[in-house]
């Protein structure tokens, strides 16, 4: 199965419980300590409420969006999340934010769909929504890889994400660190 036997779309408000499925198993995964800043354990503590905010807070507005990947069995099997970053706040890293800009999260594609496109599908639907909003655009977007995940970085340089030299600790480990990548807007 390739990226063209899947529909690529934004969650739906009332799509929680999958939202929930897709992130645990992503966390099962077993690059997951160096992919997300969250355990199973942590993920599946969370009470509903969370995850019904968490799918609507992703489903419509300016400040995020979640898009997976629909296979034609109704089966999610990828993710991309982008959030927007205000100018003038503070990340999750506890860095000032200087410029409105998008920044990717819970990348997530099943390891049997790997290879496929499938990503590079899901990061074209996200990166066509952030290009997209209005007052203010952004002009950039960027994700943060932790050092130690290599295929990641290799598959954000080959699709066009650069190192910027920011590095910061990873929360809850200070001796790791996270790599920030962006890709600036395309001209035009």
């Amino acid at each position: 199965m390739n990226e063209l036997q899947h529909v690529i779309r934004p969650v739906r408000a009332d799509e929680w419980e999958k939202v929930k499925e897709l992130r645990i198993a992503g966390l099962k995964d077993p690059a997951a300590p160096v992919a997300f800043l969250e355990t199973v354990e942590q993920a599946e503590g969370h009470p509903d409420e969370f995850w019904r905010g968490r799918a609507e807070g992703a489903s419509h507005g300016r400040a995020a969006r979640q898009f997976v990947a629909e296979a034609a069995d109704g089966r999610w099997d990828g993710s991309v999340t982008v959030l927007v970053e205000e100018g003038g706040t503070v990340d999750f890293f506890d860095q000032d934010v200087e410029r409105t800009q998008g920044h990717v999260v819970g990348v997530f594609v099943r390891t049997e769909q790997r290879g496929t496109g499938l990503t590079e599908a899901l990061f074209a639907a996200a990166l066509e929504w952030a290009w997209g909003l209005e007052e203010p655009v952004l002009d950039r977007v960027r994700l943060f890889v932790h050092e130690g995940n290599g295929r990641a970085g290799g598959f954000y340089r080959k699709y066009g994400f650069e190192l910027t030299g920011v590095v910061v600790p990873v929360p809850g480990n200070p001796g790791a660190k996270e790599l920030e990548y962006v890709l600036r807007r395309p001209a035009g």
